[in-house]
């Protein structure tokens, strides 16, 4: 980074003119100016900088900026590695520049010249997109006066010339601009940008708003620089009077020894193999590994230390050594205590409990067994994910997790040839290099959402990983050697079955983990959810109590869902609300009844609407499954004056319509049993609607709901508002059977309905309910539309 050479004659350039206007904007700043972040430099005011824009954020910043003021504020960021920094990976200090020039270069990136002009402090952010902009405020310089002051400007003049000598990559013109500088702020700036000091060093001055500390600060940079250019020349001619001119290759080795030796820095290449062979002789390996590690060792040794090659190497056989090839956790096999941690840390899901059980008691047994691949399956926020950690705990074992929800590139999972530039193994290698174990429990979260494009498909990658009978020798792209996975127990989570892959879906034990009922989320909101919030609004010390009604009410009136995200969201907002009353000095009520809900959640945001959507005759509940559990769904029926055309709405799939052409065609094909007039069909229009109209619906097992709904409309007679019912109606008018009925029934019960028409081939589904979940609750088994009509509409139905 060179600064131009400043000058006292009018401007002959276009470039020198914008310089000129640059200063001339000071005056006038802006209170709001785009932030651009800065990786691996810090600017300084005083100095014209090129600069390279390689991102569309910033691209589209700095056109932004030209067409308008052409001024941005440069903010260094904390982290060199982040890609993409936000406000909190930004320093707090920056400097106002001005675009000068700017070219398009043909690679697609932006090369341009700015001018620093002022320190300024960011006070907030006030948007991040399209790019982030910041509310500034001028940092007033401190100017120093004085002797020592003009001293320390001196100093620092003569002690960068005579740094400056030596160097090459300083131009002359540099150097005669310190010289002849007499402004001391912009001497310091000047000095700093051409010293190569760290990130933190460059922002540590660009903060400095007092002159005289600056000065002293560059004074100690520049001194510490001119006593490692001492220990350098002291180093080659110790390391020259050793050795003679045909060994050319042993002084550079001698050489780079004498000045790790004086900076205390690491080993020698040397030095490094030889570490490397003694962790990797502390290792039990196995045969092929070892011959691998040994072989890509002998070639670190045989390699010069400035070799390209030598670090890929040393890398490797890092990874190598670091990987838990054979230590493994300690396994808790007390099934008494393992029940214990599971059932204090999760409330039912008790198929879940008895499988990890089973496999604790197996392994008691026979201690060489392979973990089994498990595959939660449920709505969101059914403690899937949690469920692992606990799974965890209970055996002892060491919780590794990786999210494969959008994962699109197949060396993710496998890892890159070492062939590549940086490349690395894959996600599986990678997490148990960090747990340190090659036995934990190892949850894929999200195995729903995994994605496919031009770079592979990581579903395909995981056959081999969740195949027990493969994945004692499992082989990362970039070890290129075997590593036994069969002792990892591996937990997959899902929200739905249908997008995971059919190859994938069979290598797993499917565990279905179905929505909470009402009773269900009173328990675990009592038990877990209410005190977790109290802890962490800072209440758990007080005697606060919240009643069961007025939990109750959140459940029902606040809150809609399978899971318990939206009951603890809830929960933390009456803790929160709690919280502020404590601090403002507010009298907290012993409890929390319904009737303090108004005030902490407001109005309740869900009404029964069963009942009051059920008292026209068209109007029929069915029972639907989405991604997030069970839910009902409202089918209505309408007719009107018309030549016997059929309209179905509501945002419906192909295999929906054709259920509600079957419904229309069944009804019509009975008419005469039912009473209705067959004439109706010729002069009438009917409508099928499915609410919501914005959510896309389909499936078949609509079709006896819609079935119940043109028959109620055409006979003007209600459906009974406590009744759902779902099942698919063939021509003949046979019910056939759906599936989700778990979720289905479930939904039915949190809707307050008490009725429930299922397909008798789905009766083996109802085994897996727990019967205290039914409870208060008819279910009726039927096999053909006649006796859906006659339990809706009474047996008086048929003619």
């Amino acid at each position: 980074m060179t600064p131009e050479e400043p000058t006292s004659e009018e401007p002959e350039t276009e470039f020198e003119a914008q310089v000129a206007q640059g200063q001339a904007q000071i005056e006038s700043l802006p209170p709001v100016l785009p932030v651009l972040p800065l990786r691996n430099t810090v600017l300084f005011p005083s100095l014209v900088t090129p600069m390279v824009a390689t991102t569309e954020r910033a691209q589209r910043l700095i056109d932004d900026a030209l067409a308008g003021d052409r001024l941005l504020v440069a903010v260094a960021a904390k982290d060199p590695e982040i890609d993409e920094p936000g406000h909190a990976d930004l320093y707090d200090v920056g400097t106002v520049v001005r675009i000068l020039r700017m070219i398009k270069t043909e690679e697609g990136t932006q090369r341009l010249w700015v001018q620093g002009l002022l320190r300024v402090k960011i006070l907030e952010y006030e948007s991040s997109e399209p790019y982030m902009r910041a509310r500034v405020e001028v940092l007033e310089e401190q100017e120093g006066r004085g002797l020592e002051v003009e001293a320390l400007q001196r100093n620092v003049s003569t002690q960068f010339n005579q740094i400056a000598e030596g160097l090459s990559n300083i131009p002359e013109a540099v150097r005669a601009l310190v010289m002849g500088l007499e402004d001391t702020s912009a001497l310091c700036d000047v000095v700093a940008a051409n010293l190569g000091l760290s990130v933190p060093d460059r922002q540590e001055l660009l903060e400095m708003v007092r002159v005289r500390e600056r000065l002293e600060r560059v004074s100690a940079h520049l001194a510490r620089e001119q006593e490692v250019r001492r220990l350098e020349e002291e180093i080659r001619g110790e390391v020259q009077e050793e050795l003679s001119r045909s060994q050319r290759e042993y002084v550079l080795r001698e050489q780079a020894r004498a000045i790790r030796r004086q900076l205390g820095e690491s080993e020698s290449p040397a030095e490094l193999v030889d570490e490397l062979r003694r962790r990797l002789d502390a290792l039990t390996l196995p045969d092929e590994v070892r011959q691998q590690a040994e072989r890509e060792l002998d070639r670190l040794a045989a390699l010069p230390p400035g070799a390209v090659e030598a670090g890929t190497l040393r890398t490797y056989l890092e990874w190598i050594v670091d990987l838990p090839w054979s230590t493994e956790s300690e396994d808790s096999l007390d099934v008494a205590h393992a029940r214990e941690i599971l059932d204090e840390d999760h409330y039912d899901i008790e198929k879940v409990k008895e499988r990890i059980l089973e496999f604790i008691a197996v392994l008691k047994l026979k201690r060489d067994m392979r973990g089994p691949i498990l595959c939660f399956v449920g709505p969101p926020g059914t403690g899937k994910t949690s469920l692992g950690r606990s799974i965890a705990r209970a055996m002892g074992r060491e919780f590794a997790r990786i999210s494969l929800g959008g994962l699109h590139d197949e060396a993710e999972i496998r890892g890159h040839r070492r062939t590549y530039v940086a490349s690395q193994p894959g996600r599986i290698i990678q997490t148990l290099r960090r747990v340190g174990s090659k036995n934990p429990v190892f949850m894929l979260d999200e195995i729903d959402k995994l994605g496919t494009d031009f770079r592979g498909d990581p579903s395909s990658a995981l056959l081999e990983v969740l195949d027990s009978e493969q994945n004692h020798s499992f082989s990362d792209h970039y070890l290129e050697v075997p590593f036994d996975l069969s002792k990892v127990l591996f937990i997959a989570t899902a929200n739905l079955l249908e997008p995971i892959p059919p190859a994938l879906r069979d290598r797993m034990e499917v565990i279905e983990i179905i929505g909470y009922t009402e009773e269900d989320k009173l328990e675990i909101a009592k038990r877990y959810l209410l005190p977790r919030q109290l802890e962490r609004n800072g209440l758990a010390d007080r005697k606060l109590e919240v009643t069961d009604e007025a939990l109750q009410m959140v459940i029902s009136r606040y809150t809609r869902e399978a899971g318990l995200r939206n009951l603890e969201r809830e929960l933390g907002k009456i803790a929160r609300k709690l919280a502020r009353r404590v601090v403002e000095d507010e009298k907290l009520p012993d409890s929390i009844s319904s009737q303090d809900l108004h005030d902490l959640l407001g109005p309740v945001r869900f009404e029964p609407e069963v009942t009051g959507r059920l008292q026209i005759p068209g109007v029929c509940v069915g029972l639907a499954v989405t991604g997030a559990g069970g839910e009902i769904l409202f089918v209505e029926a309408s007719r009107m004056p018309g030549k016997g055309q059929l309209k179905i709405t509501g945002s419906i799939g192909d295999v929906m319509r054709e259920s509600a052409q079957t419904a229309v065609a069944l009804v019509r094909s009975r008419a005469r049993e039912l009473g209705i007039d067959p004439a109706l069909f010729l002069k009438s229009n009917l409508h099928i609607h499915v609410p919501a109209g914005a959510t896309p619906k389909d499936g078949p097992s609509a079709g006896i709901a819609i079935v119940v709904a043109l028959t109620s409309v055409l006979l003007d007679r209600p459906v009974p508002p406590n009744l759902a019912m779902t099942g698919e109606i063939t021509l003949r008018g046979k019910v056939l059977a759906v599936g989700g009925i778990k979720e289905k029934t479930l939904a039915a019960k949190r809707a307050g309905i008490t009725h429930v028409l299922l397909p008798a081939q789905n009766e083996k589904d109802l085994v897996e309910i727990p019967g205290d979940r039914l409870a208060d609750m008819k279910i009726d088994r039927i096999e053909r539309i006649e006796e859906v009509l006659s339990i809706v509409f009474g047996k008086d139905v048929f003619v």
